[in-house]
Parts: structure tokens; C-alpha cells; sequence
């Protein structure tokens, strides 16, 4: 069967994106322009100093992945102006979230801490605080002052997973658990406190398998955002150094654009897509030379999505594929009858078709439908599947147009529906798509 139709079906946007955009969640929040302002504080990792490791995570520059933060040797309020005197010539009424961003930025005293993030949070025009750091890094203490900074401000705290794969994790030098991350998204939900998470796709030895498993699993926490990052190989890292002595594949655009897709269709519609591509510098990378070209990655993801007709969360529910098939097939004029009566089903397809005629079991049966739309119908929808019959299916033929087609909706195999039209199973269930010709 060919569908043509493109219809959007996801909620959370206005722009026609597929997924839960960051744009959308601040303009819902804030009402206003929001700009993150990368900062680097200064701070180290655990994973560096040789409390927990050393060598810091491999990927990791210099810079702690705060490549494009502001300059270590300037003090936070010049890197925050710096970047604000730049976009407030374009967008003069915009709002701030301060993102300290290099390194691990809990990993200090508490004094120290507090005067770094008030030292921002007191700016004009700085509606909140996001802060990068580790499940591992974070002090009771320090929860109890975010618990308190929460209430004063819209604060974020991001927590670097990567992956839910113990030998990567090892292989990558995270130096701390699942359990431990696990630990810490509960501590910071319990204060209330939005969380974001980090996912790399692409690390040495993982299938899409094993990438689509991180996302299963992050679906079963109280998280508020996530960052999918596509794995780069950069100079003088760790990384690099393994990859330049033993080469080890690297995900095409191609490959990543497909598992990025996967992921969003398993991923809740909820949680906020804070990234969904990596940003290297073009003089640090050694590999692939495909990120370099953003836009492109994030426009080749859009129309895949568009291509696949699905969007965020369209994989968990066989309610969603339903409704794909029916937007397809469907034009705002088209004559439709439903087997299903339920309100949510009949206003689904009144809003396909403004301009149609929409009969259902309840008002008509099927004499009176030989006698008023015989040839007529270019869609049935049939959730009782008992009700169409290798006995009548002849005359519900007949009641359709040249074009027409019968869904049939079952939780078991029928071979009848499977001899006579196309048999698809989702999730939990059976879909039979019948034609007239």
C-alpha cells in the first residue's frame, strides 16, 4: 500500500518539528526568548583528579566538553557578558539561563558553589541556572542548597550517563554505576528539580540494540529532558588516541539519522530533546567529518521523521500507528464509517473530515448503508473483528469506492484478513488493511 499522507500528529509543537523541541518548552515556560549562556568555572572531575579515576572520560577534551563555554581566564560575569552584549542586539527582550557547562560543576565546597551560581543568578534578566555535572558529584549537601535554589529560580541540573552499559562504561573511564546514577535522578525528582540527561550514540562496541536500550530504559525515570550526542573523535584525547592507532568504525550520518529516529519514536513525548547532535570544532576533529554540516544532520532527522510519518513516542502505544493509518487514508471530504463508537475515535475522524460524512454502528447498519453509500466509503474502521466475516466481507466491499479501505483491528492472527489484505503487527497488535481492488 502506498500513503502519501504527511499529517503531524504530535503535540508538543508549532512549528511542525516531531518531536518535543527545547524552543517549544521555553516558549510554554517562559514566554519569552531563551538563550543558554555556556560557562566555564573552573572546576575539575573526579574522574581526573584520581578520586574516582584519572584521565578524565576519553572522549572528553581539555576542556571538559565545554569547547564552546567562555574563557577559564576570564570571571563568570565577563563570559556572561560577552555572549549577552552579542545576542541582545538581535533579540533585545531576551531572557538567560546561566549553563555551567566545563568539567563537573558540583564538584567543589558549598561556599564555592553558592558564590559561582549567585554570581550569575543575580544578573539582569537571568530566569534560571543549568548545571552539568555527575550522579557521583553531588553532596547532600549540595542537594539540600539545590533543593533551595529550585525554589528561587528555574533550575536544571544535566547528569552524564552516556550509555547504560557497564564495559562501555568502563571502556569510556565514567568511573560510577548505574545503581549511582540511578541513585541521584531520584534524590534531585525528589527535590523537585528538573534533570536532564546526556546519551552518546555511537561509542566503540555498541549496536543500535544496545542504543535503543538506554532510551528504554531513561523511559522508566522521572526525567525531564534529554541530550543525544553523536560520538566524535577529537585531537588529543584519549579517544583519539585509540582511534588513530586502531581504527573502529564510526556511525555514517546515515546510520546515526536512523537510530536517532528509533530512539525518538521509543522515547516519551514528555521529556524535552535539550540536543540531538554533537558540535565539534572543525580544527579538533578528527572524526566524522559529517557533524561538521549541523543543520544538515538536524534537517536529514526532520525528514526522516516526516518519510516515516512518526514523531516522539509514536512507538509505544499501537494506538499511534492506528491513527497514522487512518491520517494517511483519509481526506477532509471523504465518506467514513466506524464499527468503533467511542468518543475519541469519532472525534479523531471528524477532524480528518470537516467536509465528509461520518456513519458509525450505532446510527446506521449495514441495509441502510447498501442503500445510501453503496460505492461511496473510502474508509471502514473495524475494531470487532468477529464483525467482518468471510460471510458479508463481499457487501462491506461494495460499499467502498474505487479507492476505499477497511482497517481492521484484532489482538490475534486472523489468516482470513491475512489472504485478503496486508497484515501488519505493532506493539501488541493486529492490523488488516483490506483494498477494493
Amino acid at each position: 500500500m502506498k500513503w502519501t499522507r504527511k499529517e503531524n500528529l504530535f503535540p508538543f509543537t508549532e512549528n511542525n518539528k516531531r518531536y518535543h523541541t527545547l524552543d517549544y518548552f521555553y516558549k510554554k515556560e517562559f514566554h519569552s526568548k531563551i538563550f543558554k549562556v555556556s560557562l566555564n568555572a573552573g572546576f575539575t572531575c573526579p574522574n581526573i583528579d584520581g578520586t574516582v579515576g584519572t584521565g578524565g572520560c576519553i572522549y572528553c577534551s581539555h576542556l571538559g566538553s565545554g569547547d564552546f563555554a567562555g574563557n577559564e581566564q576570564d570571571d563568570l560575569i565577563t563570559q556572561f557578558e560577552q555572549v549577552k552584549n552579542t545576542v541582545c542586539k538581535k533579540w533585545p527582550n531576551s531572557k538567560y539561563i546561566g549553563y555551567f557547562q566545563a568539567h563537573t560543576n558540583t564538584y567543589a565546597d558549598i561556599d564555592t558553589l553558592k558564590e559561582k551560581y549567585e554570581s550569575i543568578l543575580k544578573l539582569k534578566d537571568v530566569v534560571g541556572l543549568s548545571i552539568a555535572t555527575r550522579a557521583d558529584a553531588i553532596t547532600e549537601e549540595c542537594l539540600t542548597y539545590l533543593e533551595e535554589l529550585s525554589k528561587r529560580t528555574f533550575l536544571t541540573v544535566e547528569l552524564g550517563l552516556q550509555t547504560i552499559h557497564e564495559e562501555t562504561s568502563k571502556l569510556i573511564n565514567r568511573c560510577h554505576t548505574l545503581e549511582c546514577f540511578e541513585h541521584m535522578v531520584f534524590e534531585l525528582r525528589k527535590r523537585n528539580i528538573n534533570v536532564v540527561v546526556h546519551i552518546m550514540n555511537g561509542l566503540p562496541n555498541e549496536t543500535k540494540e544496545m542504543m535503543l536500550d538506554t532510551i528504554r530504559y531513561l523511559n522508566k525515570l522521572d526525567i525531564n529532558g534529554i541530550k543525544i550526542h553523536m560520538l566524535h573523535v577529537l585531537k588529543n584525547t584519549k579517544l583519539g588516541q585509540l582511534y588513530l592507532e586502531n581504527p573502529f568504525p564510526i556511525l555514517t550520518k546515515e546510520e546515526y539519522v536512523d537510530i536517532v529516529c528509533d530512539q525518538l519514536e521509543l522515547l516519551r513525548p514528555d521529556i524535552v530533546i535539550h540536543r540531538i547532535t554533537g558540535d565539534p570544532k572543525k580544527e579538533d576533529l578528527i572524526s566524522p567529518d559529517w557533524l561538521l554540516k549541523k543543520f544538515d544532520v538536524l534537517n536529514s532527522i526532520d525528514k526522516e521523521l516526516v518519510r516515516r510519518n512518526t514523531y516522539q513516542g509514536f512507538g509505544l502505544s499501537s494506538d499511534n500507528f492506528r491513527k497514522k493509518i487512518i491520517s494517511e487514508n483519509l481526506r477532509s471530504h471523504d465518506h467514513v464509517y466506524s464499527f468503533d463508537t467511542s468518543l475519541k475515535t469519532l472525534q479523531f475522524l471528524c477532524l480528518l473530515t470537516p467536509k465528509g460524512v461520518l456513519k458509525t454502528a450505532d446510527d446506521t447498519n449495514i441495509y441502510d448503508l447498501q442503500n445510501d453509500e453503496k460505492g461511496k466509503l473510502s474508509f471502514i474502521y473495524c475494531n470487532e473483528p468477529k464483525l467482518l466475516c468471510r460471510n458479508n466481507i463481499t457487501i462491506w466491499l461494495s460499499l467502498l469506492n474505487s479507492k476505499g479501505i477497511i482497517l481492521i483491528e484484532s489482538s490475534h492472527p486472523n489468516k482470513f484478513y491475512k489472504e485478503i489484505g496486508e497484515e501488519i503487527f505493532f506493539l501488541d497488535t493486529y492490523f488488516y488493511i483490506i483494498k477494493k481492488n
